[in-house]
């Protein structure tokens, strides 16, 4: 077993705590959206009652609060992996036998897509908002004058 120069260890494993904090914003921006899509949907929701004074339907299953839910879920889950990975490539290059590995990252990048493609429906097919309701002193057609 070849021993690296102590600086080149040190390198390397500053790199990997970069690589560890760069896992960790993600997984606080992953709960942030999460926190903010719940939230949001929910803002809108109790919008529509106050405007129009009835409830609007929701799906059960595909709604922006479950979507929220599980962005919340998804980033905790990366604060555990992103603290596993960085212990393993750890004593990885503390035995100088460092193997990078790929399937993280590309499970990664398949379930941020899944969860934005997700996130375009609930945003194109929400029910719009309708305008507010018209004075009760305005009139409100044509009928109406004519009687």
């Amino acid at each position: 077993m070849i021993k690296t120069p102590k600086v080149d260890r040190q390198r390397e494993h500053q790199a990997n705590e970069r690589t560890f904090l760069a896992w960790l914003r993600t997984s606080i921006a992953l709960i942030g959206f999460g926190f903010a899509i719940a939230r949001f949907g929910l803002f809108l929701r109790q919008l529509n009652f106050a405007i129009t004074q009835k409830e609007t339907p929701v799906n059960p299953w595909f709604n922006s609060e479950n979507l929220g839910i599980f962005l919340v879920v998804f980033g905790v889950i990366t604060i555990g992996l992103a603290a596993w990975r960085y212990n393993q490539v750890f004593w990885q290059i503390e035995r100088s036998d460092y193997q990078p590995q790929r399937w993280g990252v590309w499970l990664m990048t398949g379930i941020v897509m899944i969860l934005g493609l997700l996130s375009i429906p609930l945003l194109l097919l929400r029910n719009h908002l309708p305008s507010r309701p018209s004075s009760p002193l305005q009139p409100q057609s044509r009928d109406f004058e004519q009687h």
